[in-house]
Parts: C-alpha cells; structure tokens; sequence
C-alpha cells in the first residue's frame, strides 16, 4: 500500500456536472452561423477533448465547416459560455464534502483539465471549488491536451508530488488513457461523461456515488 500524497481531478463530468450549459453555448454559437441546435445527449458525447474539438464536433455533426467558420465559432461559443459558465452547473452530489474531508489533511489537491486555465479557474471561483486546490491546470494554447501524459505530469511536478504516490480522478476514455500515458494510478467516476467503455479496468477501481462509494482509502 502506497501513501497518496497527490490527489488529482479532472473536471468537466467529474467534479461538475457541466453539459448543459456546455449544450447552450454550443447552440447560440450555432444558430449565429445558421445551424440547428444539438441536444445533450449529443453534447456529451462530444465533451473530453477540449474547446476546440468540441467545437469541431459540433459543425461537422451540423454540416462540415472551413478553418475561418472553425474559428469564428469557437469565438462565439467562448463568448456565450464566458458569461454563463455557472447557469446550470453544479458540482456533482458528494463532490464538496468529499473535498472538505482532505481539507488540512497532508494530500494535495490538484485539477487537470482540457478545459481552458481560464474557465477552469472562473468556474471554479463560481462554485466556491478553488478553496479546496493547490492547482488548477487547463488548456493552454500550442501546449498539448489530455491524453498526452504532459498535462498530468506537469500538475503533478507542480504540486511537489511523484507519479508513484499520486492518483488521477476522472469521467472518461481520455482520462484513462491520460493515466496510463503517465503511469499513474485511476480511478474512474462513473457518473460523468463516460461514452466507450473500459474492459482493462477492474471494479474496484470505479466508483458512482461521491458520498457512499469510499471511492478509495488514502493509501492505494
């Protein structure tokens, strides 16, 4: 049994419950182009790889696109979703007091994300969640995004931690796959945003209720 002395989280279907106001932002990006709007079954399964994919995803899904409509929509949906990250979003049920039982404790506390530094950290101040970190790392422009293991292994470096005393919280393939790039230790919630399934993962490493699940002890 190693000590865990990092504990790291994605964000987006992990910590907070973020589709719908992802969906919203997506449509009056879409309709300022002429494009029908998504539903949220859709928007989910789009949600992992950052802004821009999610982007991408979205007009290609709606009728393809060019570079100069790919930027203009990543523009308004940015604009839309700046001013109204926290309309709907919540912190999954559990999340809070979860984090407060390892507030004062000797583990730190970080989130890796694809959504951008930005937003992670405004989303965050909005939902009284920033407290609870030492990091919040995001997307940055011209760095590389989750699965490449550098996002993960950058945040952990950051909190002074190792990737043998360190384990990565996430919803979904790309978080898995990000993990085993890094030769990190997962575990997956399994009520985010999950859309492939993962055959490699034992039972005991996944977990559906923050609040009665144990999810880990603090030794793994």
């Amino acid at each position: 049994m190693t000590h865990l002395r990092t504990l790291i989280f994605d964000l987006d279907g992990t910590l907070i419950h973020s589709a719908p106001d992802l969906q919203a932002a997506v449509n009056v990006a879409l309709a300022a182009i002429d494009r029908g709007p998504l539903d949220l079954p859709t928007i989910v399964s789009f949600i992992g790889n950052g802004v821009e994919k999610l982007v991408e995803r979205c007009l290609q899904q709606t009728g393809g696109t060019s570079d100069d409509q790919f930027r203009e929509t990543v523009a308004l949906f940015m604009q839309s979703y700046t001013q109204n990250m926290t309309t709907l979003t919540r912190p999954y049920p559990g999340v809070i007091p979860f984090l407060e039982t390892l507030h004062g404790t000797d583990v730190r506390l970080g989130i890796c994300t694809n959504k951008p530094t930005r937003s992670a950290i405004a989303i965050c101040d909005q939902l009284e969640l920033t407290r609870f970190f030492d990091v919040i790392a995001g997307a940055e422009p011209d760095q590389p995004k989750k699965p490449d293991p550098a996002p993960l292994l950058n945040c952990i470096k950051a909190l002074e931690g190792t990737s043998a005393h360190a384990l990565y919280i996430g919803d979904s393939v790309v978080d898995y796959e990000t993990a085993v790039n890094a030769n990190v230790s997962f575990r997956l919630f399994m009520g985010g945003y999950l859309n492939s399934a993962l055959p490699h993962l034992p039972a005991q490493n996944r977990f559906d209720d923050w609040l009665t699940n144990g999810i880990f002890e603090i030794s793994d």
